[in-house]
Order: structure tokens, then C-alpha cells, then sequence
């Protein structure tokens, strides 16, 4: 019995190659001489620029290797352009020096904002997402709101360089914050009682609730703002963001980022 294909890295390499094409022969074409859109597919490489520390999104494990919804398709997009990814670990507060320098993209939940277009172009939005309490189960909703945060008793926890920080330092003036240097253990910090509550966005509050059952996140479908998620690209390079942005339209029309996040956070 003949076994069915699987369309979509077809029509992702169908996608590409046409892009590619496009890019290389139409009115993009001057900017394409220096482009990674050849640079890549030369050197088989793809520099990718990731914290590893925000699932569903990049997630570094106790070995090394890397997994999330961004990892996934940054794997699937330097296939598509002849390519392994090769992951070039960052932080927050360095993202914006270390992107230009060393990678040819930048995943993982990035959201936009002001000081990081000073140094490359955004993709095309992949969600939208905004910040949200985390809290331990046996507190309720005692800090479900801004102002019930914003007190002089209350122990709030951020990670460091992001918008996680940026939002609590701009809206919690009252309360005590502590920056905790890893955002990967920050989630034991809290559950461990060491602070009252964490501020970040709601995509990952969703994923922490299940891996630390003590924890919840509060009203994550009414997230304090919002803000989009998207992917760093180098800034002028037309034809290579061309193509990426083209590669990703096709990945969210046809569902597979929305899957993608489904198969991680339920």
C-alpha cells in the first residue's frame, strides 16, 4: 500500500526555491550579491541566535540540544535553505549585541519592541501574547491585578535584560522585585515560596502551571497588554527576509505554528 505524502515540506521547498528565484532575479536582486539567502545555502549553516530558557518557545536541556515551537521551525526553515541550524546561545540582556554580530536569525518568543529594531527587522508576527501573573495555587487571586501587585509587601520575581523586567520595574514601583539570573529556575523560586509572584507572558505561564502543578497562571486569556512575537532578521537584507517571511506566512496559514503550540501547552 502506498504510503501518503507529507504536503508540507514539500510545498515548503516548492515555497523557497520559487522565493529564492524571485529574489535572485527580480528587483531585490541588487541587495542579494551580500544576502544570507546565498551565504546559508553556501556554508550550509544557519546561525541561530536563542536564549533556550523560554519554553513552549526555545528550551536548552541538561545536555546541550534544544527543543520548542521555534526550534522546530527554525530546524525546518534552514532545511529548506540547505542548511543545519547551528544554535548560538544568547540572553536577554545581550540579544540585541549578540544578534548582529553572530547569528543570521534570532527565535524564541522574542517580542518587538523599540530598542531591538535599532539593530534588525522583524519578521512576520507569528502571535500575539502579553504578560500575566504566576503565582502559587494557595495564594488564589490574591495578585490578579496590577495594583495588588504594586505593594510594598509583595515579592515579585523577574528574570533579567527583557520585557519581563521592563514590565515590573515600570508597574510595580511598591513592591519588592528581585532579579533572579535564571529563568529556567525562577519557576522553583517561586514555588518554593520565595517570592509572591512572577509576571511574564501567558503563553509560558500556560506551560509552567503543568510542569510545577503548585503554580498557576491567572487569567492568561486577559493578559495585562500585548505584544507580538516574532523573529529577529538582519536588518536590509530584502531578499533573505523575503523568503523567511514567505516561508513563515505559509507555516501559520496552514496551521502548523498554532499545532505546534497546541502539542506543548495543551
Amino acid at each position: 500500500m502506498r504510503k501518503p505524502l507529507r504536503l508540507w515540506p514539500i510545498l515548503n521547498t516548492m515555497l523557497v526555491g520559487g522565493l529564492i528565484a524571485a529574489a535572485s532575479t527580480g528587483p531585490a536582486a541588487a541587495d542579494a550579491a551580500p544576502s544570507r539567502l546565498l551565504s546559508v545555502p553556501q556554508s550550509g549553516v544557519l546561525r541561530v541566535c536563542t536564549t533556550g530558557d523560554y519554553p513552549p518557545y526555545t528550551l536548552r536541556g541538561a545536555d546541550g540540544g534544544y527543543q520548542g515551537v521555534d526550534i522546530t521551525l527554525a530546524t525546518d526553515l534552514a532545511t529548506v535553505l540547505h542548511a543545519v541550524p547551528q544554535w548560538v546561545p544568547t540572553t536577554w540582556g545581550t540579544l540585541t549585541t549578540d544578534f548582529p554580530a553572530k547569528c543570521d536569525i534570532a527565535v524564541g518568543g522574542i517580542s518587538d519592541t523599540a530598542d531591538r529594531r535599532q539593530v534588525a527587522d522583524y519578521s512576520v508576527a507569528l502571535t500575539t501574547d502579553g504578560k500575566t501573573p504566576v503565582t502559587r495555587r494557595s495564594s488564589g487571586d490574591a495578585f490578579g491585578t496590577i495594583d495588588e501587585i504594586d505593594q510594598p509587601g509583595v515579592r515579585v520575581i523577574v528574570n533579567p535584560g527583557g520585557t519581563n523586567e521592563k514590565f515590573a520595574r515600570a508597574n510595580f514601583p511598591n513592591a519588592r522585585i528581585t532579579v533572579w539570573p535564571d529563568n529556567l529556575t525562577i519557576y522553583d523560586q517561586l514555588e518554593q515560596g520565595n517570592a509572591d509572584v512572577f509576571v511574564t507572558d501567558s503563553i509560558e505561564g500556560r506551560y509552567r502551571q503543568r510542569t510545577h502543578p503548585d503554580l498557576q497562571v491567572l487569567h492568561p486569556d486577559r493578559p495585562f497588554d500585548s505584544a507580538t512575537k516574532a523573529y529577529l532578521l538582519p536588518r536590509g537584507d530584502t531578499a533573505f527576509d523575503t523568503v523567511v517571511n514567505g516561508w513563515l506566512e505559509l507555516q501559520i496559514r496552514s496551521g502548523r505554528t498554532t499545532q505546534l503550540l497546541k502539542d506543548w501547552i495543551g
